[in-house]
């Protein structure tokens, strides 16, 4: 979708406008994201293209990697309340700036407001899972939980009190083909945009990563690689470690090394044991996915092969 190399900043400029008259009702309907290489004209191309539309920029965010010459870009936009609403979905506006996009060599995408829509797969713990359900309904977790599946039946009880659709689709060596298949026909069936591992204690299959690039997030402690196997938080804790963290990121083939959307850390010292250790681990479990979860629903993530950039 995009490219940034090793060792460039990750952090984005973040403009609005406030020119002290009273304040227009805006609602954004639709975001652009798009990476391209650095060149002047590419933010006004983009302006007067949205301006000609009858569009109002809500919000625009950019980062030029001047180590790779590129430019990482993401403008959300809706149309003037003064303005009378043309009938623009996201495929139509897509199929107009292709021209622009052609000119400045543009890899872009158009999003429309629709709210993203989860697959979440769980295995027997549930604090991922609870946690997303009660961001969920608060309304604060920017994305809509449409099925949860598990190859366990521990957590049924938590996603139906929830109202959700549960799904077992247990799994062993020899079925591993057939429940990984069942997952893609749950995938559609749910219109899912995509799916969450919430502590799904199974290995994907190299081509299920590959099917699912881009759309499917993974959680786990950051002790790896150095804490592997059964008991991380006591091997951490034989350690005396003094940070607990967790990565939330994209999955791929290579295990638990795919592009990190985000991370959260907590210091600890020689007080806590390996249960008290295992609490703040899912605590930092919890925030980082909500959060990489949150992030790439509102198109925040621009991915790379090995990397992200990240629109906060």
């Amino acid at each position: 979708m995009s490219t940034l190399l090793e060792g460039a900043p990750a952090v984005a400029a973040t403009t609005a406008a406030n020119s002290g008259a009273p304040a227009k009702a805006r609602n954004a309907e639709f975001v652009l994201t798009l990476a391209c290489p650095e060149r002047p004209g590419i933010v006004r191309a983009i302006t007067t293209f949205l301006a000609d539309r009858g569009f109002d920029i809500v919000e625009h965010q950019q980062f030029d990697d001047h180590v790779s010459g590129k430019l990482y870009l993401r403008t959300a936009f809706g149309f003037d309340q003064l303005i009378e609403r043309d009938q623009q979905t996201a495929e139509s506006l897509t199929a107009e700036f292709a021209a622009v996009a052609g000119e400045f060599g543009m890899d872009f995408s158009i999003h429309d407001g629709r709210p993203q829509r989860l697959l979440v797969m769980v295995s027997k713990f549930g604090h991922c899972l609870n946690d997303l359900i009660f961001r969920w309904r608060a309304g604060s977790l920017g994305a809509e939980i449409a099925v949860v599946v598990s190859n366990h039946e521990d957590l049924r009880p938590m996603a139906e009190a929830a109202g959700l659709p549960f799904i077992h689709v247990p799994v062993t060596a020899a079925t591993k083909p057939e429940a990984e298949a069942r997952l893609l026909e749950l995938v559609a069936e749910y219109d899912a945009d995509l799916v969450v591992l919430a502590r799904y204690m199974q290995v994907l299959s190299d081509d299920l990563c590959r099917q699912l690039r881009g759309r499917a997030i993974n959680i786990h402690h950051s002790f790896l690689p150095g804490f592997k196997g059964a008991k991380p938080y006591h091997q951490a804790y034989d350690r005396g470690v003094k940070m607990v963290g967790a990565t939330a990121h994209y999955v791929t083939a290579d295990l638990d090394e795919g592009p990190i959307i985000e991370q959260e850390v907590f210091r600890v010292d020689h007080a806590l044991d390996p249960d008290a250790l295992v609490t703040v681990g899912r605590d930092a479990e919890t925030q980082a996915l909500s959060r990489a979860v949150k992030w790439h629903c509102q198109h925040r993530v621009l991915l790379n092969k090995t990397r992200t950039v990240v629109f906060r």
